[in-house]
């Protein structure tokens, strides 16, 4: 069954890449007046910031942190590249908890040419080794996975199935998954395995917005909610179904929306966010 029709914008989050545009100042001010509740914030806006400032920012605005975007990129041909990629996560872990934010998600990566299987096996290992700094910083880590067509470059973890496994193996509470649906609605198996996580208590993240077609850009064209093919209404009762009760993070990558006024990409954010999600 789908969920039932939202009615307010207490679990509403935007994403700081959303509005990439905005400054981090910016973004939390406009937030914060639109009356949306949360914010995820993209690590390249901590660039050049004091991140304890910024997160004191954060709650004086009256603003949830709902995570920090993004760590990963674990696998690497050679062991010095996979160590840097280790010690960045390290730094990551120490922003979230700057900023009060309770897990990084984590885009794991891919090596071109490289086997899947390796990369798997290397984002098992990377993890594995920031999970001590994790549990000292209480940040948790979310496992994100991404669509097939990024399998050759940004991640190897391409199935919440996938990811499931990896936190079974990993077997830690302070791994779990975040659930995209415009990477995963396409999978016959996402009720089961969302259903998994969640009794699991893995679920960590949920993010929404659309698929548009045709999509003219892989990468830089998502959609606003409404705008394209996605059920997310249904996918996120399958989500509330295994008793998720955080926020619905609107993550949208897009050119077209970036070139927008940002303030009436908000009110659109917001139309849509009761309207179709």
């Amino acid at each position: 069954m789908p969920a039932t029709r939202l009615t307010d914008f207490s679990k509403l989050c935007l994403h700081t890449i959303t509005t990439k545009p905005w400054d981090i100042e910016t973004a939390i001010a406009k937030y914060a007046a639109a009356k949306v509740s949360g914010i995820t914030v993209w690590r390249q806006w901590l660039e050049d910031r004091d991140h304890n400032k910024v997160g004191n920012t954060i709650r004086e605005a009256g603003l949830k942190t709902v995570s920090l975007c993004r760590g990963g990129f674990f696998p690497a041909k050679e062991q010095k590249n996979r160590q840097i990629a280790i010690d960045d996560n390290k730094r990551a872990i120490d922003e979230a908890a700057a900023i009060y934010a309770p897990h990084v998600v984590l885009v794991c990566g891919a090596v071109p040419g490289q086997a899947l299987d390796e990369s798997r096996k290397q984002i098992l290992d990377g993890i594995a080794a920031c999970l001590d700094h994790a549990r000292a910083a209480n940040v948790k880590l979310a496992i994100e996975p991404l669509h097939p067509m990024y399998a050759a470059d940004r991640s190897a973890v391409n199935t919440l199935k996938q990811a499931n496994d990896m936190c079974s193996r990993l077997d830690d509470p302070y791994v779990g998954v975040a659930v995209d649906v415009y990477h995963l609605w396409w999978d016959p198996g996402l009720k089961k395995e969302i259903i998994r996580c969640g009794k699991a208590g893995k679920l960590l993240a949920f993010h929404i917005c659309d698929w548009r077609t045709p999509t003219v850009d892989m990468l830089n064209d998502r959609g606003l909610m409404g705008e394209g093919c996605i059920n997310i209404r249904q996918i996120r009762g399958w989500v509330e179904q295994t008793g998720f009760n955080g926020f619905n993070e609107v993550e949208i990558f897009s050119n077209r929306w970036w070139a927008a006024d940002q303030d009436m990409f908000i009110s659109e954010i917001k139309r849509a966010y009761l309207q179709c999600s």
